[in-house]
Order: C-alpha cells, then sequence, then structure tokens
C-alpha cells in the first residue's frame, strides 16, 4: 500500500473518506451491453455536472474538480460538453469530456459553469448552451460558476435576482443580467454559489463542499490538499495591487467588454 493510500484511509477514519470513495467517484468508462448496444451511464447519488467548452480557462475547472473528487462514492463529477470529442482550453490543455448533453441527468445535484474570455462568450451566444444550462440549472440543486462562468449563468437566466461574483474585471456586467454583483471570494445566495477569479475556485468548491457534506469534512478536504496559500507578492486584487497594474488590466479588458455587449445584442436578435 502506498503512503497516498495510507494518508488517504486516515482521511477517511476522520471524515469517511475512503481510498475506495476517491477511486468511486472518477469516472469509469462505460461497458457497451453489447457491441450493438450504446453504452449506458449509471448515475450516482450525486451528480455533479460540470460545463467545458473550447477555450474554457482550465484553472476554473481543475480546483473545484479536484475537491470534488474527494467527496467520496455517492458523488461522481461529469466533464460535460455537446459531445464527448476532445476540446482545448485557453492555454492549449486538451480536455476529453466525459458526458454529452443529451446524456446528462436532468437533475443534477451541482450544475456548475467555469469562465473564460472569447470561449466564455461563445459559449453564452450558443443557444445550445444556453438551452442546456438553463434546462439543468432549474432543476438543480445548486447552481454554481467560477469566474466568469457566471455570465453564461446569466445568460440562461439563472442569476436574475440573485447576488453573485465573477472575476473583479467584468463584475459590473452582471447587472446585465439581473444579478446584483458583490466584489466577494465567494457569494452565496441560496441555491447560485458563485466564485470570484479563477483561483477562487478552490474556495468556492471548499464552501459548496461543507454544503454537501458538513464544515469538518471540507477542513479535512483542504488540508488533504495542503491548501495554506502565501502567494509571494499582494496583489492578488484591485484594492491592494500597484494602481499601475490595475490599470493595465483594466486596459486590457475593454475589448471584452465591448464584445460582450455585441454579444447580448446578437442573443436578444436570436
Amino acid at each position: 500500500m502506498t503512503p497516498l493510500i495510507d494518508r488517504r484511509r486516515a482521511l477517511q477514519l476522520g471524515i469517511a473518506a475512503t481510498s475506495a470513495a476517491l477511486a468511486g467517484c472518477q469516472e469509469q468508462p462505460a461497458v457497451p451491453a453489447t457491441p450493438a448496444e450504446p453504452a449506458r451511464v449509471e448515475f450516482a447519488k450525486h451528480e455533479i455536472l460540470m460545463l467545458v467548452y473550447p477555450r474554457f480557462t482550465a484553472l476554473d475547472l481543475i480546483g473545484p474538480q479536484h475537491v470534488f473528487s474527494l467527496l467520496g462514492p455517492e458523488f461522481k463529477t461529469r466533464l460535460v460538453w455537446k459531445s464527448t470529442d476532445r476540446i482545448t482550453s485557453d492555454t492549449g490543455i486538451p480536455v476529453s469530456p466525459t458526458l454529452s448533453f443529451q446524456d446528462c441527468p436532468e437533475a443534477p445535484t451541482v450544475l456548475f459553469i467555469p469562465g473564460g474570455t472569447d470561449g466564455t462568450l461563445a459559449a453564452l451566444e450558443d443557444k445550445d448552451v444556453r438551452d442546456f444550462v438553463a434546462a439543468r440549472g432549474a432543476a438543480s440543486t445548486y447552481v454554481t460558476s467560477v469566474c466568469t462562468g457566471s455570465l453564461v449563468l446569466g445568460a440562461a437566466g439563472l442569476l436574475r435576482g440573485y447576488k453573485a461574483t465573477t472575476h473583479w474585471l467584468a463584475l459590473q456586467e452582471l447587472s446585465k443580467f439581473g444579478a446584483e454583483p458583490v466584489a466577494e471570494r465567494v457569494v452565496v445566495d441560496r441555491n447560485r454559489i458563485t466564485g470570484a477569479g479563477v483561483t477562487a475556485g478552490i474556495d468556492f468548491a471548499l464552501t459548496l463542499a461543507a454544503k454537501l457534506k458538513d464544515e469538518s469534512y471540507a477542513k479535512a478536504i483542504q488540508l488533504m490538499m495542503e491548501y495554506d496559500p502565501q502567494p509571494p507578492f499582494n496583489s492578488g486584487n484591485p484594492q491592494v495591487a500597484d494602481p499601475e497594474s490595475v490599470r493595465l488590466l483594466e486596459a486590457m479588458a475593454v475589448p471584452f467588454h465591448q464584445q460582450l455587449g455585441e454579444s447580448l445584442e446578437r442573443i436578444r436578435t436570436q
């Protein structure tokens, strides 16, 4: 038995996260009953659907996915897209979706949307994506996002009347979707849980893990991950960053804001 399995077995003794639980929540290839029949998907008690799409930001997804992988065998995480054909993140990381839209459970426990830039704009303009997100979101126990993934939720009509957050450069754009922008790392409003930019995904996922299990379990996951951020610079948000850095990023974001406005106009004419 490897030291890693020993640590996970110790974690099980403290919070019931067994090594078998870790294996059980990983995606397993479906085996068709016969060569002529399509593969059957066996759904878990709690399904977590994590949308992926061309040119999404991988770190928005990977941090939360790692936390979810430690929840136990009753939870199964799916990377979902229109098909299971491989897609590529905005930094060139290839990702293979594990479930297509048509094969997804209708009422998952969690619907999660990662962010990005041009890939996110393309996703929120895509009617198939909006329809899928709206339908699954309406039936989900928790509707969630990290970074600009909240704009996709907004475009699907799922944030109207809710407090929400996103990357600080896009925060005020949430009001265009009827949401109330809140400049916080993680915002919880009823069953909507949204995280700020990119690295906030781990904070978001631990917050959600405490709701899906309990606080002590989430704390143990944090310790298992050794999530103890000590960044080399005090530059992680616009309130503490160098003003020149803030101005530079705000200038770089101008095209995104313009393109988002154009995307919303096209959505209105669809």
